[in-house]
């Protein structure tokens, strides 16, 4: 029995693609902010697959020290691990710095995949072949990188900080895959579509309504969004692949933005001198 451990699994795509995981014999470690949502969660996951163990940590990860602890009591509590999916994030309308300074889109949409993921990796190689599977999005081909200014203290946009972020997310992929070359563990990352789901909900101002309205005429279902992020966690097509970014089951290409191979290590870097993890 497979063991997968998915962030942000208690709403939209995270849930969906968690259960139908769960339904595909796995068994899932669930790491979630809210104690309610994340208890009933855990139901729906014993219903899909009653004999699997599901487990569920309970963390902040817009907070540093929250995912260095939850990464670490993973670790701890799993010797091997053969799917890490890197869902948590949202989208915040209003500039907030969290602890240690960072701006919070920055921190839970990016920083809290790098930490997590590298609390992760002995788990991931011991269990080889294995994969790391990250959430981004086609909103980064809007975005590019001030590495003078990550944080955004010179002026912030909810939707720019968001497209950043999920820049972020396609060079650590790529970064990553270039680190993990021969060891068995492989990288991707997708882009899910719109999603009819909780993103957005905690968008304040102008953008909250804006994003019910589209929600309401052009989402797809969070089990539609979820099955580029189920088919990268399980499918043999995909098997020994790292590196690329994904849409609808299919490799696609990314912003000219998201190939600098220069960028992608100054990114890693600099996460990691922030972080004080993955050097």
């Amino acid at each position: 029995m497979k063991t997968i451990v998915v962030t942000g699994g208690t709403s939209g795509i995270g849930l969906a693609g968690a259960l139908e995981l769960a339904r595909g014999g796995a068994r899932i470690v669930l790491v979630a902010r809210d104690p309610d949502r994340a208890e009933a969660a855990l139901r729906q996951l014993r219903r899909a697959n009653p004999g699997a163990d599901h487990a569920l940590h309970l963390a902040d990860l817009s907070r540093l020290s929250e995912m260095k602890r939850v990464g670490a009591a993973i670790a701890a509590a799993e010797p091997r691990i053969d799917v890490l999916v890197n869902n948590a994030g949202a989208l915040f309308d209003r500039r907030d710095e969290v602890e240690g300074g960072f701006e919070k889109t920055f921190a839970l949409d990016h920083l809290s995949y790098f930490v997590i993921t590298d609390a992760l990796l002995p788990s991931l190689k011991a269990a080889a072949p294995s994969r790391v599977v990250s959430t981004s999005s086609e909103g980064h081909r809007f975005a590019t990188l001030d590495f003078d200014d990550l944080q955004a203290r010179g002026g912030y946009k909810g939707w720019v900080a968001y497209c950043r972020a999920k820049l972020c997310n396609v060079l650590f992929t790529r970064e990553l895959a270039r680190r993990l070359a021969g060891t068995g563990v492989t990288a991707t990352c997708f882009h899910p579509g719109f999603v009819a789901s909780r993103f957005g909900d905690e968008t304040g101002g102008p953008l909250r309504p804006v994003f019910g309205l589209a929600k309401s005429l052009f989402a797809v279902t969070p089990e539609k969004g979820a099955e580029t992020l189920v088919h990268l966690a399980t499918s043999p097509e995909v098997e020994g692949r790292s590196g690329g970014y994904y849409s609808k089951r299919k490799p696609a290409r990314t912003s000219r933005a998201g190939q600098d191979d220069a960028a992608a290590r100054r990114l890693w870097e600099m996460s990691s001198e922030m972080t004080g993890v993955g050097g």
